[in-house]
Order: structure tokens, then C-alpha cells, then sequence
């Protein structure tokens, strides 16, 4: 067994909110909890005392009586949770009131940052929700973002909200297309953008691109225009623009009204990767969302009106979603817009130094570029307010494990955490009194009764298998779009294993409780007949200060699947068989000789989605001369022509 990289101070233990809710949990059931593991089992078994009580530690407010916290927790789909009670989003996320900053913004276009302190943000969410009431916004409507991480973002969020209008948003970097796929299906009444935003360096336009959209859209009714390039964007060139102070209307204090709504009214639509189709519009519940996150950012996060928590993300990524709801605990959000890496891959420390950020999200992407690039924060300076550095979407490497601990800080909580879109939360969230092993995912989140099946359908332990959650979660999506008999619901997750979510994710479940991801199961490699886990080849090849990136796929050959190895090279390097030698050793070290690939080319560069994950079936698709579905979900979709028609592929 590995020893721990990192283990909580007595005092940080001790005073963890997770630690005070199992003492409480101990006592209020007369039966001891001694550790996570007996309280993690108890909130499985016994789902309906577990989210009940959840509830009334949340103080989030509802309304009406509810008969019962969940009428079937082993149906999937389709278990139905607080029948009976009412909610408002928004308004438990706005439960602060006091002048401390709730919103602190930096960006490549703003020298230093803004604030908005939560008494300001009550005032603009009801100065703007007054507006949408006044363009007869109502409960069931489509309100929807093509916005950079703005603060207005977020008001335009929680004024929706408040009306009971149900949220989405894109990313301004995305085309016409790609929005369209994914706006265009749930045909929003209202739609927010921004005159444009700042990326590397660069100013890009993107009003012209949100007036193609509302013209290509019959329902949306307003454009309403961010300024964030220009302090009065010229709105010529869209003439049913009209423009976000308008919408704002007098500087006044009018009072800030909540639709009161079933628990599991929609509240967000999010989307698949789209990747390999139109992509499945995927609806989640205000009251699962509110108390899934709650339980995520007090309990395994322990963020609370102290804090301040920045994470890397645009809006177009689900983490969007997870940050915001940080305000339901108080604590204030820290929004950045623009590239990681300007000017340099130390930015994001620094501006975590210099707001007092205790808690920093980004992706395990960024950690190992980071690395690559020499970045060493500590150098710089302490950070004496970080707590907690947050890792997901896809494996962080147990070298990304060591980088932090050695170039950031030594004493955090260091949590890789995963979970999904389709639930907009987290399966295996962090956990601030549990030690942390390289490469390892430290605990499965409380009411969640994940698992690892093998093709039997049986669960494992220290071995590979689907994950998979056997019992309902509040944060289960209530359905998709456009889709009433459920049919594409059930489809995506409950047909592999009847009964069951089937996630889609390779896993090792350990013997301690903690997980070891390898990779999207839809990409796992079979060779001979052997399942192999994408990122246990990543894990070696990414340690190699050669390789700056890497992507691995199956090719049918022969009858058979055999091994490509994918490698971006750091500037000025080449791939010589001596290279290829240390690849393929380092491969054979860290996890077997049938891991080693049967290829091993370099490319230019590497293919990912806008969230950020390595697009293997696209590439996969390319390998073998099948068109990919949507190039719009691909952040940059010209890279996959590199893997086009190549020679060393067809002996």
C-alpha cells in the first residue's frame, strides 16, 4: 500500500464539516460511525434517512409538506424525491445578504478585478428579473447564455431562476453550429451574450455570431448584450439587440420575488460532449442540483461563508454549474475569463495569492501543462490562504499528484475528484480529513452507491470494472429534452445494466474505499481479448519530458484491435526509435507489455473537447476512415486531419 502524499493536521480534521456531520449523524442514530467508510454505508443504506436529514442540516428552503423523502430508491429510472415540496432555486443561493464580496472577477480584458458584495448581487438579480417578468418571462420558459464566466453571468443565471425559467449556456467560443445543436433544441424565449471576449491575447468579436443565432432561432424574442469589450458595444450590426443595462432598467431596489416550484422542476439543461452526434440535451432538477451540491461544497469540499472558491472553467462545462452553486454555503466565487496561461502558466496562482482564494479548481489538463512548463508557485511566494486544490475532468497522474505537492504547496487537500455532466455533481468527490494517494480518487460521495461491475454485472474490488450507481440520487438528470417516453434516457444509462446507472467509466474500486480512474469505458482498448484502460498508458507516457501530450485509440487489424500510441512532442523535439525505446520501457514498467503499443507516431497536436477531454473516438473514427459526427464540439477540430490517411497505419 502507497503511503499517503498528504494527511490532515488533528485540528483540520477535527474541525471539518464532514467530521462534525458523522459525530452528529453517530448520535442522532445511537449507533457508532466510526470512520467515512461506516457513515459513506449508512447514507447508501438508507437513502431516505440520509437525504432527509441532509435537508434539514442544508437549511435550504422549501415549502409544502412532502409525504416522503423518495418513494423508490431502487427504481432507475424514474425514483421521485420531496413529492409534495416546493423551492426556488435561486433563492437558496442567495441566502446571504451582508456586503462581503460574493462575485470577485479577473480576466485578460480587466486590468484588476471587480467585486459585487451579496447584497449588490440580491439588487441586480431582482433589478433583472423584473425585467424578464416584464417581457412575460414565465416557469418552463428557456432562458440561455452565449457568455464568457462574467459576473453578469451568473446575475442572469439566478434572475431566470428566480422566475422559474430553466438555464442554459455556451461558451462564446463556440460556432454557430455547435450552439445551434444545442440552444436550437430547447428554443430559448431570451438569449444573453457579450459584445466579445479576450483569449491568449487576442479580442474576439462574438456579437455578430449571437445575432446569426437569434435569427436562426423563431424563439428567441431578446438579445440582451453584456458589455465587456467595450463599455457601449455597438449593437448596429444586431438589430434586435437591446442592451444589458436597458434590461437592468433604474438604479432602484425593487423586491426580489421567488417562484415557488415542485423539488424537481428543471433548472438546467446541460449537454453531452457531442462528440459522436447531435448532443443529448440533458435536464437536471433545482431541488436534487441544490441539495447535491450543498452536500459536495460543505461536506467533501468544506467551503462555508469564510471561503472564497476559484475554478477554471467556461460556461459551456458543467463545473460552471458546480462553482455557482457554492454560493448556497456563503462562500464568495472567484470568476476568471481568458487563458490559463496569460501571460505565463503562473497567472491563476497569482491571482489565487492575491484574492485569498482557499480553495483552487482546475483540471488535470492544466496541472500536467503546468508541470511541463516549469511552473513553481511556491517560488513566487506562499499562498498561506489555499486549503484545498481540486482536480477533474480526466485522470490526474500520480507525477500531477507529486508536481503539486513539490511546486505548489505541501500542506492542501490535493482531491481528484469525478463525476459527470449527466448528474452536474460528482460521483467521487474530495474529502478534507481523508488522507491522499497518487493517482487516487479518495472516497465515493455520500449517497451514492457507486460501484464497479464486471461483464457479469457483479461488483469488484481491486480490479477493473463500469462504474456503475446502483441505488437513485436526488442529482440523476429528470429526463432529457424532447424526450417523452424516456426512451433516449434509459438508453444512455440503464440498458448495459438493467436497473442501473451505467456511467460509462472505467474504475477501480480499492480496498480502502478510494477509486483509480482508467478511462471512458467506450474507449477502453481490446486487445486480445485484454480490457485496457486508456489512462493507465497515459499515466507512463505523460512522465516523459519529451512528451507534452498523448492520445491513444484501437485500431482493428487483422481481426483483431491493436495499440496506437499518439505523441505531441515538446518544440524542437523529434521521435527516433530511442525515444520510442523509452515510451514503450516506461509503458512496460508502469503497467504490463500487453499495454505497449503496436504504433507509436507523433502528431502535431492533440484533439479536445471545449470541456477539455482528449476526443479518443473522433480520432478513433478518423483512424479508420469513418466521418466524425460534429467537429462544432471539438474545440480544435482541425487537429483531427493530422490522422487522416497516415501510411504507417496500413501495415
Amino acid at each position: 500500500m502507497s503511503e499517503p502524499l498528504w494527511e490532515p493536521s488533528p485540528e483540520r480534521l477535527a474541525g471539518a464539516r464532514i467530521t462534525r456531520f458523522r459525530q452528529r449523524s453517530q448520535e442522532r442514530l445511537g449507533r457508532p460511525l466510526p470512520d467515512y467508510e461506516a457513515l459513506w454505508r449508512w447514507s447508501v443504506e438508507d437513502p431516505a434517512d440520509f437525504w432527509g436529514d441532509l435537508l434539514d442540516v442544508s437549511g435550504i428552503r422549501t415549502d409544502g409538506a412532502f409525504e416522503r423523502v423518495v418513494d423508490d430508491p431502487d427504481r432507475l429510472p424514474g425514483a421521485r424525491w420531496f413529492e409534495g415540496a416546493t423551492l426556488n432555486f435561486a433563492e437558496n443561493l442567495l441566502r446571504r445578504e451582508d456586503d462581503a464580496a460574493a462575485l470577485i472577477f479577473r480576466g485578460e480584458a480587466l486590468a484588476g478585478s471587480r467585486r459585487i458584495g451579496f447584497a449588490e448581487l440580491r439588487s441586480q438579480v431582482a433589478r433583472l428579473a423584473r425585467g424578464l417578468r416584464d417581457a412575460g418571462i414565465r416557469p418552463g420558459d428557456r432562458v440561455a447564455g452565449f457568455l464568457p464566466n462574467l459576473p453578469e453571468t451568473v446575475v442572469a443565471m439566478l434572475a431566470a431562476t428566480s422566475v422559474g425559467a430553466v438555464w442554459s449556456s455556451c461558451s462564446p467560443d463556440f460556432g454557430v453550429s455547435g450552439v445551434l445543436d444545442r440552444f436550437g433544441q430547447i428554443a430559448p424565449r431570451v438569449l444573453f451574450c457579450a459584445d466579445g471576449y479576450v483569449y491568449g491575447g487576442k479580442r474576439f468579436a462574438s456579437l455578430g455570431v449571437a445575432a446569426q443565432l437569434a435569427e436562426l432561432m423563431p424563439s428567441v424574442e431578446h438579445l440582451v448584450v453584456v458589455p465587456y469589450l467595450e463599455p457601449e458595444p455597438d449593437l448596429s450590426e444586431a438589430p434586435r439587440a437591446t442592451a444589458w443595462q436597458a434590461w437592468l432598467g433604474a438604479d432602484d431596489d425593487p423586491p426580489l420575488a421567488f417562484e415557488a416550484l415542485p423539488f424537481d422542476h428543471p433548472v438546467y439543461v446541460l449537454y453531452s460532449s457531442g462528440t459522436t452526434g447531435v448532443p443529448k440535451c440533458i435536464v437536471h432538477g433545482a431541488g436534487g442540483i441544490l441539495l447535491q451540491h450543498w452536500k459536495e461544497h460543505a461536506l467533501h469540499t468544506d467551503l462555508g461563508p469564510e471561503d472564497r472558491l476559484f475554478y477554471f472553467t467556461t460556461c459551456g462545462w458543467m463545473m460552471w454549474n458546480w462553482l455557482v452553486g457554492a454560493l448556497g454555503v456563503g462562500a464568495g466565487l472567484v470568476l476568471y475569463d481568458g487563458s490559463p496561461f496569460a501571460p505565463d502558466g503562473g497567472a491563476l496562482f497569482r491571482m489565487a495569492r492575491e484574492e485569498g482564494v482557499t480553495t483552487f479548481g482546475t483540471s488535470a489538463r492544466f496541472l500536467a501543462a503546468a508541470e511541463k512548463a516549469g511552473v513553481s508557485p511556491r517560488e513566487e511566494g506562499p499562498l498561506p490562504e489555499l486549503r484545498t486544490l481540486l482536480s477533474t475532468g480526466s485522470p490526474l497522474s500520480p507525477e500531477s499528484f507529486r508536481y503539486v505537492y513539490r511546486e505548489v504547496k505541501d500542506d492542501l487537500c490535493l482531491s481528484s475528484i469525478a463525476g459527470g455532466t449527466d448528474i452536474c455533481s460528482c460521483f467521487f468527490p474530495g474529502h478534507p480529513a481523508l488522507p491522499v494517494h497518487a493517482g487516487e480518487l479518495q472516497c465515493r460521495g455520500l449517497g451514492m452507491a457507486v460501484a464497479a461491475f464486471n461483464a457479469s454485472g457483479r461488483p469488484v474490488i481491486g480490479r477493473n470494472g463500469e462504474l456503475v450507481c446502483t441505488r437513485a440520487a436526488p442529482s440523476m438528470p429528470v429526463g432529457f429534452w424532447n424526450d417523452p417516453d424516456g426512451g433516449r434516457y434509459r438508453a444512455a444509462y440503464f440498458e448495459r445494466f438493467p436497473g442501473v446507472w451505467h456511467h460509462g467509466d472505467w474504475i477501480e474500486i480499492t480496498e480502502r474505499g478510494s477509486a483509480r480512474m482508467a478511462g471512458r469505458s467506450d474507449t477502453t482498448l481490446n486487445p486480445g481479448g485484454v480490457r485496457i484502460g486508456t489512462a493507465e498508458i497515459y499515466r507512463p507516457v505523460e512522465s516523459i519530458d519529451a512528451v507534452e501530450d498523448a492520445l491513444v485509440v484501437g485500431q482493428d487489424w487483422e481481426g483483431d484491435v491493436r495499440v496506437i500510441l499518439f505523441v505531441k512532442l515538446r518544440d524542437g523535439l523529434g521521435l527516433d526509435d530511442a525515444l520510442r525505446e523509452r515510451i514503450a520501457t516506461a509503458i512496460r514498467r508502469d503497467a504490463t507489455p500487453r499495454h505497449v503499443p503496436a504504433r507509436i507516431l507523433a502528431v502535431a497536436d492533440i484533439p479536445y473537447t471545449r470541456s477539455g477531454k482528449k476526443v479518443e473516438l473522433a480520432v478513433r473514427d478518423v483512424v479508420h476512415g469513418r466521418p466524425v459526427a460534429n467537429r462544432e464540439a471539438i474545440a480544435n477540430p482541425e487537429a483531427l486531419d493530422l490522422f487522416r490517411d497516415l501510411p504507417e497505419l496500413a501495415a
